[in-house]
């Protein structure tokens, strides 16, 4: 039983995910703190952060939002490992956990928010 957007699987993945994207740039130069590592780590809590608001949203319609929100900021973070690795500040090895996880919640989203679209299509 779902009670709390805690509950929902697609969230503590995302939270994984934001860990993982904290732990990878840890090892970008200093002087991208407030450049590639500041976007990065933004993009990363943002996508919990969508899902946990969406979610408490009084309507599913903003609900959807969120999440249509939290697929950019998905998009938003694979793009910047790819730039990461292009620079060299990360291997492509070292990507591997946060592309998975990316790739995991990009689809569990999609079935989420199809389910919900479903269900508001009802209506």
């Amino acid at each position: 039983m779902i009670k709390s957007y805690k509950d929902l699987t697609v969230w503590k993945k995302a939270m994984d995910l934001a860990e993982e994207i904290y732990r990878l740039s840890r090892c970008f130069p200093k002087e991208e703190i407030y450049c590639l590592t500041s976007q990065i780590r933004r993009a990363a809590v943002s996508v919990p952060s969508n899902i946990a608001e969406g979610n408490e949203r009084s309507s599913t319609l903003e609900y959807l939002h969120f999440l249509s929100i939290t697929k950019g900021s998905l998009a938003e973070i694979e793009t910047q490992l790819l730039l990461a690795t292009k620079l060299t500040y990360i291997t492509s090895e070292q990507c591997s956990i946060a592309f998975q996880l990316s790739e995991e919640i990009s689809k569990m989203l999609a079935t989420l928010y199809n389910n919900l679209k479903a269900k508001l299509d009802k209506k």
